[in-house]
């Protein structure tokens, strides 16, 4: 699944998270592909299983793309 990184970001910070936010931010590439990407959400301290639930909820903003 893809999505844009500003939309996980403001995501996070809209949860309070900003450390993990600003992490995010700063070591996630501006599209991010949860399959292509998954070392990378791990390292800023996401879970690739979990975003993956938030998306399918409807967790992020209209950037996100099958």
């Amino acid at each position: 699944m893809n999505f844009e990184k500003q939309d996980l970001v403001q995501m996070l910070r809209a949860q309070g998270d900003n450390e993990t936010a600003d992490r995010a931010d700063a070591g996630l590439p501006d599209e991010i592909d949860t399959d292509r990407d998954g070392d990378a959400l791990a390292s800023v301290g996401l879970d690739r299983d979990e975003l993956m639930a938030k998306l399918a909820a409807g967790g992020l903003g209209g950037g996100i793309a099958p």
